[in-house]
């Protein structure tokens, strides 16, 4: 009875998990260059070592661990905007921008110039270019972002973004703000990829998909938490009954 109770335990902590994700999914709904997250679950086998001498073997219990949340790396819809410093991705790369922890990589190209005249994303994060930092004077006007990253004025060419890959998506890491870090080392996207001016990737998270999966889940919940009480009221009946009998 209490490997019952704890498996349905095992079984809540992954259905609540995996309501975290869904919830964190809905809130960036609108983040431009956002990447869903999914959760994955695997079926762990207790005990690992069996006693199969006795005369009633032990059993192997089935419990439900967290086996991760890979990331959905997949195009969000790109949306235009007309905005000449926004700037949408097509391909695998990722926009580098420098933050206090240091390079952290995003998809959320909604640029604008802080008032030092640098070009930031719309979290004021400075967006590095090939060269560094992309510095814009007062003076200059007439912005325009090239396909191949190329950022001009009427002064000429100022710079152009740095678009970088990963080989393996599931490497990056969340770091808040839309910003992802690896461990990974990051690749040139060079070919992989290219720009929409004017542009920007919206969220690839899937609202309906996410609303259909949020009831799944909380169905599941109820079903178990109907099962564990259950369980505790035949727990409570037994240790009654062998006090009467006692």
């Amino acid at each position: 009875m209490e490997n019952a109770l704890l498996i349905g335990l095992s079984r809540q902590v992954a259905l609540a998990r995996e309501l975290d994700v869904i919830a964190n999914n809905m809130a960036n709904v609108n983040t431009n260059g956002f990447k869903a997250r999914e959760s994955r679950f695997a079926e762990h086998l207790m005990p690992t070592a069996r006693a199969d001498a006795f005369q009633r073997p032990d059993q192997r219990l089935s419990y439900v661990i967290d086996a991760g949340t890979p990331l959905d790396t997949s195009a969000g819809m790109i949306e235009r905007t007309g905005n000449p410093l926004d700037a949408a991705i097509k391909g695998d790369g990722y926009f580098v921008v420098q933050t206090a922890q240091g390079e952290r990589f995003t998809r959320n190209g909604a640029f604008e110039i802080n008032p030092q005249g640098q070009l930031v994303t719309s979290d004021g994060h400075v967006v590095q270019g090939e060269n560094g930092a992309i510095a814009i004077t007062p003076q200059e006007s007439g912005l325009v972002i090239g396909a191949d990253g190329t950022i001009s004025s009427n002064q000429g060419v100022r710079g152009r973004l740095r678009l970088v890959r990963f080989a393996d998506g599931q490497s990056l890491k969340n770091e808040g703000a839309n910003l992802f870090s690896s461990t990974a080392q990051a690749q040139p996207a060079g070919a992989t990829s290219r720009i929409e001016p004017g542009a920007v990737e919206r969220s690839n998270v899937k609202p309906v998909l996410e609303m259909s999966r949020l009831m799944e889940v909380n169905r599941s919940y109820a079903g178990v938490a109907g099962m564990l009480s259950k369980m505790d009221e035949l727990r409570r009946a037994a240790i009654q009954r062998l006090s009467e009998a006692a």
